[in-house]
């Protein structure tokens, strides 16, 4: 009944949006006098901010088209490499990027958001990098003969691309997929697989939640793992090809997320309203190019979440040294080719400090000279791998250790 009444509320909400939206319009017109005096701007700015957050949202592109490098503008080719019922492989690559560009592997969070959510984070490594990103596919899509998808099909997944891209691969994991792909890189260290990767980057992974818990792991760890599949788990409705599939809605995680910071996204439309009114057009859609990204949610499977609230939030396997992957257990300390730069942000409240430095010590079988940690001042969660922070202060150290473990393993193979 939940997914139900959401539904019904969103095309409720898509009709009322509509209408706001022409009413905006007929107001914001030259040939209607009261759109430049008395209360017709006021009101028009109010129905075009309504208009805009009750707005039906799909998933957005990419649509990074050139990048900037050295003052010289390239094109990008965006490709789909890989097609999976759960999750393509998606490359990008620039015009001029030199034959020996390091490649690699952005993992995307699956938590309720799409994969562009990292637009900027892709857009500042291509420039660089031949970079490849895990699209992860909306749960709600994928018809129920495609089976189930569960935190080990996500480690799967990660090794097959990697399996994919070839040998001395890099891979840069943002927020919840750090712990898959730290047990992935364990598991291809302690086989020796070919396409283990060179570095490992992990920006605020919920390693070890114990770690200065944010109220996201409190929680979790408030409510037992039966609450969590009684309540926050719905099925499906008949009109996605999904229908009968058990998931985590997106809007849930989305309506979890906003009432973290309530008043903040309140004072952010209150902003966009009085840019519109004095007809600051470009601040206002810089607000609204935001949340047509924030707002674009998609649905989890019931078993991949479930089961990483237990591993990682309430169980903490990976840092106990219990999480097991197929029946075979994880060892961190199998961890000895492949470098790791644990990135955390001073002011994240979603993964405290020290979630993701952890992985450093639990790496126990890797040399010191393999291991780095960079602490972003003044960065939240977001701004670890988006904005002016990211690309001025947080890529340039992420492109320096890709640099220089890439080289020495190079030459190490040599």
């Amino acid at each position: 009944m939940l997914y139900h009444a959401y539904e019904l509320q969103r095309a409720w909400l898509g009709g009322a949006s509509a209408w706001a939206s022409m009413g905006a319009e007929m107001l914001s017109s030259p040939y209607l006098p009261m759109g430049y005096m008395g209360l017709g701007p006021v009101a028009a700015s109010a129905l075009e901010v309504f208009a805009h957050a009750a707005a039906p949202r799909g998933k957005p592109a990419f649509g990074i088209e050139t990048v900037e490098v050295g003052g010289k503008s390239f094109a990008v080719e965006e490709a789909t490499v890989v097609n999976r019922p759960f999750g393509d492989l998606k490359r990008f690559a620039r015009d001029g990027l030199p034959a020996d560009a390091p490649r690699l592997l952005i993992v995307a969070p699956m938590s309720g958001h799409y994969a562009t959510l990292l637009r900027g984070t892709v857009r500042r490594m291509v420039e660089n990098c031949e970079v490849y990103v895990t699209d992860w596919a909306d749960a709600k899509t994928v018809p129920l003969a495609e089976g189930r998808f569960d935190l080990d099909d996500y480690i799967d997944y990660l090794i097959g691309f990697l399996e994919h891209i070839g040998p001395d691969a890099h891979v840069m994991a943002v927020c919840q997929p750090s712990v898959p792909a730290l047990a992935a890189t364990a598991l291809m260290n302690a086989e020796e697989h070919p396409c283990r990767p060179a570095t490992l980057t992990m920006m605020g992974g919920p390693i070890d939640t114990r770690e200065s818990p944010t109220t996201v792991n409190d929680l979790a760890m408030e409510r037992p793992i039966e609450w969590f599949r009684h309540t926050v788990i719905a099925t499906v409705p008949m009109q996605h090809r999904g229908a009968g599939r058990r998931v985590y809605p997106g809007f849930l995680q989305l309506a979890g997320f906003m009432s973290m910071n309530l008043g903040q996204h309140m004072m952010s439309h209150f902003e966009m309203f009085k840019h519109l009114t004095i007809g600051d057009e470009d601040s206002a859609q810089a607000t609204k190019d935001f949340y047509d990204e924030y707002r674009s949610v998609c649905d989890m499977t019931a078993e991949f979440y479930l089961q990483t609230v237990e591993e990682v939030f309430q169980k903490h396997s990976l840092a106990n040294g219990t999480f097991v992957h197929r029946g075979k257990p994880v060892d961190l300390g199998a961890i000895r080719d492949t470098a790791i730069l644990a990135i955390e942000g001073e002011r994240d409240d979603i993964s405290g400090i020290g979630q993701t430095r952890a992985a450093l010590d639990l790496a126990t079988g890797l040399d010191k000279a393999k291991k780095q940690y960079f602490l972003a001042e003044g960065a939240g969660h977001y701004g670890i791998f988006n904005g002016s922070r990211w690309r001025t202060k947080i890529a340039p150290v992420v492109e320096k250790f890709i640099a220089r473990h890439g080289e020495a393993r190079l030459k190490a193979a040599a």
